[in-house]
């Protein structure tokens, strides 16, 4: 489980009832709850080093012979008004890059209009569905930028680019590159902190959304004892 910063990987360590162990692995360092399942991995902010952090614990996993069997983006968010309110939740069917591609004079053209890449990866359905009802949280597009929107104008050519679009971060994009070249399946659970559009910190509630985050992998673990991964 990968995040971008310790105090939401601490957030999620909330849900589990034992300790943390740090587990040194090259490049990164895991920390895991004592009697989970779960690698937690403050993977670092933006999508190239949330990348790079996740592609170092995946190779190490896989070396060791353990390899994982999924790889979750987790953290708080901008969510899009009003399907996003503060301190709801997000799951992504889509996992979408918002800035990957070229200005031109007709508009933003993604790279995949360009004859490169990707810009998308969809989790498994089944298991989008599954998150859905254990945690509440509502499927949709996740959008993941380099630089996070702080304008109206921005707020709304995403809205318009991107209409399935509930919630910004900064990582999703990064940690789905990295599981897909290892063939992992990748999801990404997101807690609004704040509305995408013009930057307010006084309106921004991330004490709640941590909070929301535990909450929700309380849920979230024993739900996915019933997910079959090879379905």
């Amino acid at each position: 489980m990968a995040t971008a910063v310790p105090a939401e990987r601490d957030a999620v360590a909330g849900a589990f009832p034992g300790p943390l162990r740090q587990l040194p692995r090259p490049g990164v360092t895991l920390h895991r709850p004592d009697g989970s399942g779960w690698d937690l991995l403050a993977a670092g902010v933006g999508p190239a080093l949330a990348a790079a952090s996740t592609a170092a614990a995946l190779t190490a996993a896989a070396l060791d012979g353990h390899p994982y069997d999924l790889v979750v983006s987790a953290g708080i968010a901008g969510g899009f008004a009003p399907h996003a309110p503060l301190g709801s939740l997000v799951v992504a069917d889509e996992i979408t890059a918002a800035d990957l591609g070229a200005e031109t004079a007709d508009g933003f053209l993604p790279v995949t209009e360009l004859g490169f890449g990707t810009v998308t990866h969809r989790p498994p359905a089944a298991l989008v569905r599954t998150v859905a009802e254990a945690t509440g949280a509502r499927p949709g597009t996740v959008l993941t930028g380099s630089t996070v929107t702080g304008t109206a104008a921005r707020a709304d050519a995403l809205r318009t680019r991107h209409p399935r679009a509930l919630a910004e971060a900064m990582e999703g994009f990064g940690v789905a590159e990295a599981a897909a070249a290892h063939g992992v399946p990748v999801l990404e659970l997101r807690a609004v902190s704040n509305p995408v559009g013009p930057r307010d910190r006084a309106a921004w509630r991330i004490g709640d959304a941590l909070a929301a985050l535990t909450d929700a992998f309380g849920k979230l673990t024993p739900a996915l004892e019933s997910w079959n991964p090879h379905e």
